[in-house]
């Protein structure tokens, strides 16, 4: 008796081009993930989502500045495994081959950043994924000196950008998505230093800020800090109407639903395709997304499911979230940034952006997480919240020579437009967001 032999497929559509690999050829990466060696793909540096196919086997790899996501179809001939960066495009697959009765949002996964994901494609029943992390950052490896974390944290973040620079022509200009806080301040002042540095004019720059019905309060922080800078001639205001903000489009375009990340790729998208219409030919846009995160600097007593002890004690817990084999990881979303990021990624890759976020690549991530916290905060909440705008200042001056402006923190969303135009563009309850996903397919 002749055992049934299946023929297994991968539909892959992650686009090789939109990797941007700091330290090697993509040929090199793929290499890496196909040998599915935790060990050598660990090697790979950048904001990459990579997939491989061996046999049977395949592997999928991703930072988290690049979003995988993957179905397994049913086919009377064998399984059918479809790769993509958006459910949409995973859909849209398998309507072509007359599939799409066996799509549901809940049936997609996301392939978790920082971690090398085997699927056997054997038939029926096919067994379930194995995760194997390969980015493993050694906790609490710096010394508690302030100044030198900040040198040696900062250091790392403007030799990634030096690094992505390498990868864009000398004539293409540059946008940094600015509020005048830590990150994209940080991101503005190291840029103008890398380009003089190089010899090329600054002048490729522009900072884009969003100004809401100008009631934007990130305005008026921008132009104090280019001003105390002397950069004011990078800045761009972006104005846009509340009519422009738009939640329910959002949540199709980011095929995600919490509130926080609605919210923000909301106003992102209505910067970004502002932006497209004045200037249809940018294609680089880079932002201080993930600074927050590395830092840990988010307000504990808004999540009731946070203490600064589950803050301070679990590994990239602002990344990752809770990690893959606990109960509260989502197979759709993963976790964390690594599912939070498509608020900053998704919104730039429509309007034809090539985006980059520095602070999520990993070997900057490596820095951040070997900051000694718990002896620099002694486990206290404002010292936490004090310690990114010291560690991030301190690093600027040190790398560029500027001393920069640290402002009190605010989330995008809130600094871009009044209190009053917030409150009338997105709903109160979450349930709202939910039903919008679920009319979306």
């Amino acid at each position: 008796m002749h055992q049934y032999q299946y023929v297994e497929r991968l539909v892959d559509l992650m686009d090789p081009s939109k990797n941007v690999l700091l330290n090697m050829s993509y040929e090199a990466a793929a290499m890496r993930v196909s040998s599915g060696d935790p060990r050598r793909i660990s090697e790979i540096d950048g904001q990459f989502g990579i997939v491989q196919k061996q046999g049977n086997i395949v592997r999928m790899a991703r930072s988290i500045g690049r979003p995988m996501r993957y179905f397994l179809a049913k086919r009377a001939e064998g399984p059918c495994l479809i790769v993509a960066e958006r459910m949409e495009e995973l859909l849209n697959v398998l309507i072509d081959e007359g599939l799409e009765d066996q799509f549901h949002p809940s049936y997609t996964r996301m392939v978790p950043a920082h971690y090398v994901v085997e699927i056997a494609l054997v038939g029926c029943p096919d067994p379930n994924p194995i995760n194997t992390r390969f980015f493993t950052p050694k906790r609490n490896a710096l010394s508690p000196d302030l100044d030198a974390i900040g040198h040696h944290y900062i250091g790392k973040v403007a030799e990634v950008i030096d690094k992505w620079l390498n990868t864009i022509d000398d004539s293409e200009p540059l946008g940094v998505l600015f509020s005048g806080g830590i990150d994209s301040g940080a991101i503005l002042l190291l840029l103008q230093h890398l380009l003089l540095k190089r010899g090329q004019p600054a002048n490729r720059l522009k900072a884009f800020t969003l100004n809401v019905d100008e009631t934007s309060q990130d305005t008026n922080q921008a132009k104090r800090f280019v001003d105390e800078v002397g950069m004011s001639m990078f800045l761009e205001v972006i104005n846009v109407n509340q009519e422009d903000i738009d939640f329910k489009t959002t949540i199709k375009l980011i095929e995600d639903y919490k509130p926080l990340d609605v919210q923000s790729a909301t106003m992102a998208y209505a910067l970004l395709n502002k932006i497209r219409k004045l200037y249809p030919d940018w294609l680089h846009i880079i932002d201080g997304d993930g600074g927050d995160e590395n830092l840990k600097d988010y307000p504990i007593e808004d999540n009731p499911e946070l203490t600064i002890a589950s803050v301070l004690n679990n590994l990239m817990l602002y990344q990752e979230g809770w990690g893959v084999d606990s109960i509260k990881h989502s197979l759709t979303y993963s976790g964390g940034q690594s599912r939070g990021h498509v608020r900053t990624y998704a919104p730039a890759a429509i309007l034809g952006f090539r985006g980059f976020s520095p602070f999520t690549v990993p070997s900057v991530i490596d820095i951040a997480e070997g900051i000694p916290f718990v002896e620099l905060t002694e486990w206290d909440h404002e010292k936490l919240y004090d310690l990114k705008g010291q560690v991030v200042s301190k690093g600027v001056q040190a790398v560029t020579g500027v001393r920069m402006p640290v402002f009190t923190k605010r989330r995008f969303q809130h600094g871009v437009s009044s209190k009053e135009i917030f409150q009338e563009s997105f709903p109160i309850s979450d349930h709202t967001y939910r039903e919008v996903f679920s009319e979306v397919f």
